[in-house]
């Protein structure tokens, strides 16, 4: 009998996981949850679900550093290092920079801190939410955050900052230590790069190794949530969590594959399903971080991108690429400024924008991490930053939604300059001779 394909098997446990989810929700709110040897069911669900994702984090600081150095070492014999790097940056920031658009656009169109013409703000109770942890997660924190990416990216204690899984840090450091490897002599080079490169082969062997326990780790980490949130909420969230995920499809599946039909000659619909294993366990997890070893194997196996590409592109992408939340901070900024019933300027709206671009870079590719970028947002345009609690209902769908939006858009630009560079990617070579 034929092995179902990881993706299938993923969709699959997310169907199972919607489905007991949502009788679980439904016991527990006629009574006491049911539970197996004295140990509720959700909690069960949850521990799966997080021993999972422990897995994947285990490997990303080990597997970013021998990725980067590794492809930063080999493109500075083979690639135009400097090229890649500002071919893959302008990119990052263009569709970053598009995605906030759309959301603003749409925000402002739809409209959904609006109730029947007036602000919603009472309805959703903005002066009166409990927001103690909230508060404790951003305390102290504020605009001055922004200036702060650039402190990060040079960490005075590079072990530290592995500990503390500080991505930018590490990456500035894994392109330096690459980039210095090529002007050592060859006798000092070269058993230097291959220590790296079987470091970043063992990495990939293990990532092999737990995504076969994926299916068991998405069932548990959605049938929890769900268990947990159910699927309704209040009206203004309901029609604000639409609206941004009109938003985010607008810019995955029209702005995104545009650019790979037109730039990388590349079918967005072959794409979409070669991409398809990352871009669920992205939505999934909610973690860009923890998706990145699957993204990785993914564009190199069933896309056909080199090693070498994928390597720097990919880890630079799950730290500073962050379309999906970036979308998604702007938007939010935008539904509590209306529900307070405030008319923003085009400058305030403009200096959203530009906040939203600048923090999305310093954003960790963990779940519901925007919400500290939020905060700064709110606090730059003078909202309260309590206001954040009502955002907490839809907040881990539309993270799982947005998360997926992040890992698309960095094989999008991996496979772009893939293309650019000369490379003849699996999915371009299915499609020679037919479409060119």
């Amino acid at each position: 009998m034929k092995k179902l394909s990881l993706h299938w098997q993923i969709l699959i446990a997310l169907a199972l996981a919607a489905v007991v989810g949502s009788i679980l929700k439904q016991e527990s709110a006629n009574g006491p949850p049911d539970a197996f040897l004295g140990i509720a069911y959700i909690t069960i669900f949850e521990y799966i679900g997080n021993l999972f994702l422990n897995a994947l984090k285990m490997i990303i600081v080990p597997l970013i550093v021998s990725s980067i150095i590794v492809g930063v070492a080999g493109m500075g014999v083979s690639m135009n290092l400097r090229s890649i790097g500002i071919r893959t940056l302008s990119f990052y920031a263009a569709t970053t920079l598009l995605a906030i658009l759309i959301g603003l656009s749409l925000i402002n169109l739809v409209s959904p801190g609006y109730v029947n013409g007036q602000p919603a703000g009472e309805l959703l109770a903005l002066n009166d939410h409990d927001v103690v942890v909230i508060e404790q997660r951003i305390e102290g924190r504020g605009i001055g955050d922004v200036a702060g990416i650039f402190t990060r990216m040079v960490p005075p204690n590079i072990i530290k900052a592995a500990a503390e899984g500080q991505m930018l840090g590490l990456i500035f450091f894994a392109i330096l230590f690459g980039y210095f490897m090529t002007k050592l002599p060859v006798d000092l080079k070269d058993p230097l790069f291959r220590f790296w490169s079987a470091t970043f082969q063992v990495m990939m062997s293990m990532t092999e190794w737990i995504m076969r326990f994926a299916p068991i780790g998405v069932f548990g980490l959605v049938a929890g949530v769900i268990a947990k949130t159910g699927f309704v909420a209040v009206r203004p969230l309901a029609i604000f969590s639409l609206t941004v995920f009109v938003a985010l499809c607008a810019h995955a599946l029209i702005v995104l594959p545009l650019l790979l039909r037109l730039i990388a000659k590349v079918n967005p619909l072959s794409m979409l399903k070669a991409a398809s294993p990352a871009l669920l366990t992205g939505f999934s997890t909610a973690s860009s971080s923890a998706t990145l070893p699957v993204t990785m194997r993914v564009l190199e196996k069933n896309v056909g991108v080199s090693s070498g590409i994928s390597s720097f592109v990919l880890p630079l992408g799950a730290t500073v690429n962050m379309n999906g939340t970036a979308l998604y901070e702007c938007a939010a900024a935008m539904f509590l400024a209306q529900a307070y019933g405030l008319e923003l300027s085009f400058g305030i709206q403009f200096t959203i924008v530009v906040v939203a671009l600048l923090t999305s870079i310093g954003v960790a590719g963990v779940p519901s991490a925007s919400l500290v970028a939020i905060a700064i947002i709110l606090g730059s345009i003078g909202l309260p930053v309590e206001a954040i609690g009502v955002l907490m209902v839809f907040d881990r769908l539309l993270d799982m939604c947005r998360t997926s939006v992040n890992v698309w858009g960095d094989m999008v630009c991996a496979t772009i300059i893939s293309r650019l560079s000369g490379e003849q990617t699996k999915i371009h070579i299915r499609l020679t001779g037919k479409d060119r």
